[in-house]
């Protein structure tokens, strides 16, 4: 026989599901995507439109120095900077939204990395988000410096200020299913190229930037800084970096597979400029790696790892 309370919670109004409610996204999305194209092509047929993407292609003006083709070390680069964000981001994610933690982490303060302070305690996925962190900060200062001593930065630092109509007209190009002119191997449309910069050198440092001022152990001793660049400003602008490298994997991975997959993915992962699938092969085992890792990757597993270097400390929730 039902109980009290459980005749009235089948009365009770219902909430909705919050993986319904954000199932509305998806069709929302795809409306604004459908109004977005109508939009840009009507606009392309007006005259003075038409003028202005012929005067301003898509491509900004490049110095005679900037290099053709892409090295090896540059896709090698690229594949693990994708492996190291995905991971960042997710162990970002789960130190935002976990709001209880029951296990923490703290340093064995012996050894290289012995210090005067004694170590902070920290929750298990801050740990794991502070290792992917360094190893793509590793992997980045390494990136800069191959990046400018081979000149390969040239081609994503504007040096010209015709990249803004440029890349207006290619994001017009792009919005209306007319897709720029393809040339990846040579240069990239001014809108790749601005985004790209905007990535390696503001999205990137100020990750980086508002990652350390955030850090337990820095926050903690440097208080004077609250004063300069306080805590909560810290948070917000880490966060909409998140956000923004969400959205700029999910735009990048987009254009990738819709304009060319097999040519841009042997750019990307092979070094190659061709049709063949050796790139394609390199995606697809690249993706089955960080798969498995991404699978294998749980608490009993981290737990583990974590031990080696601290002391694990389980609280009841």
């Amino acid at each position: 026989m039902a109980t009290g309370s459980s005749r009235l919670s089948l009365f009770r109004p219902s909430r909705p599901n919050r993986w319904f409610r954000l199932a509305w996204i998806v069709p929302a999305v795809l409306v604004t995507m459908a109004l977005l194209v109508l939009a840009a092509n009507g606009i392309r047929d007006l005259p003075p439109v038409e003028s202005f993407t012929r005067g301003y292609p898509g491509v900004s003006t490049h110095l005679a120095a900037t290099p053709v083709g892409i090295p090896a070390w540059l896709a090698w680069q690229h594949g693990l900077n994708a492996f190291f964000i995905l991971f960042v981001i997710r162990t970002g994610w789960q130190v935002r939204t976990t709001k209880r933690p029951s296990i923490f982490w703290t340093r064995t303060n012996t050894g290289l990395f012995r210090t005067k302070n004694p170590p902070i305690r920290i929750t298990l996925d801050l740990w794991q988000h502070i290792v992917f962190d360094t190893l793509w900060v590793v992997n980045g200062i390494l990136f800069y410096v191959l990046l400018f001593s081979t000149g390969q930065w040239l081609r994503i630092v504007p040096t010209n200020w015709d990249v803004f109509p440029n890349a207006v007209s290619a994001g017009l190009q792009y919005a209306s299913l007319d897709w720029p002119t393809d040339s990846g191997w040579v240069y990239y449309n001014a809108l790749q190229l601005l985004s790209y910069f905007v990535v390696v050198f503001i999205a990137a440092p100020i990750a980086l930037v508002t990652g350390l001022r955030m850090s337990p152990g820095l926050s903690a001793r440097f208080r004077r800084l609250d004063r300069v660049f306080p805590l909560p400003v810290a948070r917000k602008l880490h966060f909409a970096v998140l956000i923004f490298f969400v959205a700029f994997i999910v735009v990048h991975v987009t254009l990738v597979l819709t304009t060319g997959a097999r040519a841009n993915l042997n750019h990307m992962y092979a070094a190659r400029n061709d049709d063949g699938w050796t790139g394609v092969w390199i995606f697809v085992a690249a993706l089955l790696v960080t798969a498995g890792i991404w699978a294998g990757a749980r608490p009993a597993v981290v737990r583990a790892i974590a031990a080696r270097s601290g002391r694990i400390i389980h609280r009841k929730r």
